[in-house]
């Protein structure tokens, strides 16, 4: 036994010493973040499948459970909004319009919740191995984009039955809405994983604070509603400031073929270029906030 630990001990002194502080540098820094993290993508791909399996684990149904809250919020939706409260009369191809923007809303929900509990959830292997942090935030994602590509199939096929198949350059406002949710997704979920780990009242606030952002995104009712509300008011460019209100307005011109006719904001492309770009920029701020706080992390944990 001992002549085993000794064995053990000689290997793990010929390995090299890996610093769990931030690099040097801010553009340095963030490259070698980036290697670090391609160099783990093998184990990235087995934590986005543990965490598939593990979601659904000994269930009958597997993966079809993924699909099954969205369309029960979808038809509490329908009938509550659409038929008790006539919604559906004001919104052509109602159904339609509001599972556009629950499928975006459901993908970023997942990833911004589940993402800020991310690295407190792998405590266990933080605290055994190095790796690079960013790889759990990141097998969110991936876990989330698999439930979120089922509801996408869905949402095609229900534009298909009702003979509203989006084509041309509806596409092209799909992609970029999806851009724009993934790059904020994935930099909230960075800093707030991070934050999570030193003061656990924030995943918290982040399930009433995704509550609030529900019912501040034009997901269950009209663009047209609150313009005719907040028109030419600096309120309106308050609420455009939300990415999420561009998202579902974006995925609502990539699907909602029967709302063509609809107002939309009229720099509605232009915003929707921009908030990538903040985005972007928001993704590297963060990341660096979520490498200089990783240090600490098997500690507090």
């Amino acid at each position: 036994m001992t002549d085993i630990v000794e064995e053990r001990a000689a290997v793990l002194a010929q390995q090299p010493m890996r610093p769990a502080s931030p690099r040097p540098g801010f553009a340095r820094g963030t490259a070698t973040s980036l290697r670090d993290v391609l160099a783990h993508r093998e184990l990235l791909g087995l934590l986005v499948r543990r965490e598939l399996k593990a979601r659904y684990k000994d269930s009958a149904l597997g993966f079809v459970w993924s699909l099954v809250r969205p369309l029960v919020l979808l038809l509490i939706y329908y009938v509550a909004l659409g038929q008790f409260l006539g919604a559906a009369r004001q919104i052509d191809s109602f159904a339609i319009f509001i599972y556009s923007g629950l499928t975006a809303w459901t993908l970023w929900s997942e990833i911004v919740s589940v993402g800020t509990s991310s690295i407190v959830a792998n405590a266990g292997l933080i605290k055994k191995v190095y790796l690079p942090r960013e790889v759990f935030p990141l097998s969110v994602v991936g876990s989330a984009l698999f439930g979120f590509c089922m509801q996408l199939i869905i949402l095609v096929g229900a534009t298909l039955v009702a003979r509203q198949f989006p084509v041309g350059t509806r596409w092209g406002w799909f992609f970029l809405s999806l851009a724009v949710l993934l790059v904020w997704g994935l930099a909230l979920a960075l800093v707030l994983s991070a934050t999570n780990v030193y003061l656990r009242d924030i995943q918290y606030l982040v399930e009433v604070c995704m509550q609030v952002f529900f019912w501040l995104s034009p997901i269950v009712y009209s663009w047209k509603l609150v313009h005719g509300v907040i028109q030419g008011t600096v309120w309106e460019t308050i609420y455009l400031l939300n990415p999420m209100t561009l998202v579902t307005l974006g995925f609502q011109r990539a699907f909602w073929v029967a709302g063509d006719g609809t107002a939309y904001p009229p720099d509605l492309e232009s915003n929707l270029w921009l908030a990538l770009g903040v985005g972007v920029l928001a993704l590297w701020l963060c990341q660096r906030v979520f490498a200089r706080l990783q240090a600490n992390f098997a500690q507090e944990l």
